[in-house]
């Protein structure tokens, strides 16, 4: 049959499945608005405040569901504002499709009005990308770009469609779409050493990162982790996909890590290191890292392979395939005496804060209290992250949305968009700084104009909480652009936007607000008064090892 280039986008979504999309309209996409506007029976679609927040919308959505995430944008700065949230997904590995519309193609390149090189612009930033300027060349190269963005590590994939292709016809022929299988194709030899190290250690840790979230292989995880007999950390990606209230889990590793992990994983002989990429982040000095251990690490993607750490051993495949291999053939271990010194480290030094007032530490346990751990916690970049990860015992994968590669603020209020249009049965909570609020909070609008229930909760501090712990610790207290004390009032701010807007400035306060926000059934923002001097701990100075991780108890004592 023949359909114009407009009606091949639509139909092609509904080939992959997609029920949801975000975007911001536009005169070079207006062909497949107005498309979409005859489908909205079977597309949902999301008008978000700003592009930047449909992007993180797809995101979040992507990063709840497991599917890929799908977002519009018109041609000149409405592609370009979707380029901040293209580069969150690429640098977290999150499948997304991005589809712009461009001037018509006899346009290119004549810097014709709202003309950009969007292309050109995201090549670093995606897997892949395309423009199409043969409509003929669009059904096929939309199902490519769903295989790509699914297929090996994730990651986004942009389309850009001259807006005279979208209007013009050619002969569509619907695709029975057949869904993307992991390889199971690993090598033989590098198995074998695999075993042979984990046999051989004596005092092995599990560092589990985000491929184990994306793999989908928690079951796999949590039988490899019984057998092998260690104890295990996480990267802030990696959160969920072991359970974080399981004994054998010792908190996140690195920067802002237990110190729990970081000394565990400083004296180990064999660190196991599952689908995570040696953030700069995790290991504090690179050369330091892990010194006492060999490395073996599983991977699906051989370019992180001796990236940043060199490795003794690795396994390149899925991880899911992989542990499933290695559960099959190796022998129960018995490491009794590692783990009962790394359960000392465990009492010795826990997670603390202060036992008083409101805090970021004790709004994110009474959050993980009401929710009774079952919510999806979204965060945005900072303080309130480290809080979010430290504090909330996350037990399922997909339940912590955050941007952790490329550290966006602004990132978590439209990523919770996307995660309750995913999920409408869950609470969806975003955590966020007072700064990071002010960066999107314009998506309050959307989350009233489609009613979508998430509760925003604004650990206000009334500065950049972790630039200014920085500028306390290792800038003499030169607080430089970093103070936020000004006549903002959030909940004036939500009111006007036609949520419902309070203000904690207690424990109590905070207990009963949040409660009720629980019941409320609209968007709702919480403005938490907290103290500017407030910090995260423990923490590992820049350019030392982790083993060198420090506390408020240890400043104290110098």
């Amino acid at each position: 049959m023949q359909l114009t280039g407009a009606e091949i986008v639509i139909e092609c979504l509904k080939e992959q499945g997609v029920d949801t999309v975000f975007g911001y309209p536009g005169g070079a996409i207006l062909n497949v608005y107005d498309e979409l506007y005859k489908h909205s029976d079977e597309i949902t679609h999301i008008l978000t405040s700003h592009e930047q927040g449909a992007a993180h919308a797809a995101d979040g959505y992507a990063r709840a569901t497991g599917k890929v995430g799908v977002c519009f944008a018109t041609s000149g700065p409405g592609a370009t504002n979707l380029v901040t949230g293209i580069a969150t997904a690429y640098m977290d590995s999150i499948p997304v499709v991005a589809i712009t519309c461009n001037v018509g193609v006899a346009l290119l390149g004549k810097d014709s009005f709202q003309e950009i090189d969007i292309a050109g612009i995201t090549m670093p930033i995606t897997k892949h990308n395309y423009i199409v300027k043969d409509v003929n060349d669009l059904a096929d190269t939309i199902r490519k770009a769903f295989v790509i963005a699914q297929t090996g590590r994730p990651g986004p994939v942009l389309i850009d469609i001259p807006k005279d292709v979208t209007a013009n016809k050619t002969e569509y022929v619907p695709e029975k779409i057949t869904p993307v299988q992991p390889s199971e194709d690993i090598c033989r030899e590098d198995l074998d050493h695999a075993l042979a190290m984990i046999r051989e250690s004596r005092k092995p840790y599990i560092f589990v990162g985000g491929g184990a979230v994306l793999s989908g292989a928690s079951k796999e995880l949590y039988e490899f982790v019984k057998k092998v007999d260690a104890p295990v950390t996480d990267s802030l990606m990696g959160k969920g996909a072991f359970p974080g209230t399981d004994d054998l889990y010792t908190g996140m590793l690195g920067m802002h890590g237990t110190k729990t992990s970081n000394y565990g994983v400083s004296e180990c002989d064999l660190l196991i290191v599952l689908g995570a990429r040696f953030s700069d982040r995790v290991t504090g000095n690179a050369k330091k890292f892990a010194s006492h251990a060999k490395i073996l690490q599983f991977d699906v993607d051989a370019a992180e392979m001796n990236k940043n750490v060199l490795i003794d051993e690795g396994v390149i495949g899925d991880l899911k395939v992989v542990l499933s291999q290695i559960n099959k053939e190796l022998e129960q271990q018995d490491h009794a005496d590692w783990i009962a010194k790394i359960r000392d480290y465990k009492e010795k030094y826990p997670l603390t804060y202060h036992p008083e007032g409101l805090t970021g530490p004790y709004v994110v346990e009474e959050i993980y209290r009401q929710t009774e751990g079952k919510a999806i916690i979204v965060t945005e970049v900072g303080q309130n992250q480290m809080w979010a990860a430290q504090f909330y015992k996350y037990t399922e994968p997909r339940t912590l949305l955050t941007s952790g590669g490329l550290g966006t603020m602004g990132y978590g209020l439209g990523a919770s968009l996307g995660a309750k249009m995913g999920h409408p049965d869950k609470v969806v909570v975003n955590v966020a700084g007072d700064g990071c609020f002010r960066m999107n909070m314009n998506e309050i609008a959307t989350a009233v104009r489609h009613n979508i229930p998430i509760i925003q909760v604004v650990v206000n501090n009334h500065v950049l909480g972790m630039v200014r712990q920085w500028q306390d610790l290792f800038y003499g207290q030169r607080y430089s652009a970093t103070v936020l004390n000004d006549a903002v009032d959030f909940v004036k701010l939500a009111e006007a936007m036609g949520a419902a807007g309070f203000r904690a400035t207690s424990r109590e306060e905070f207990q009963e607000i949040f409660a009720k926000a629980l019941q409320l059934g609209k968007p709702v923002v919480i403005d938490c008064q907290i103290d500017s001097d407030e910090k995260v701990w423990p923490m590992v100075a820049p350019g030392a090892a982790i083993s060198e991780a420090f506390d408020e108890h240890d400043l104290n004592n110098k």
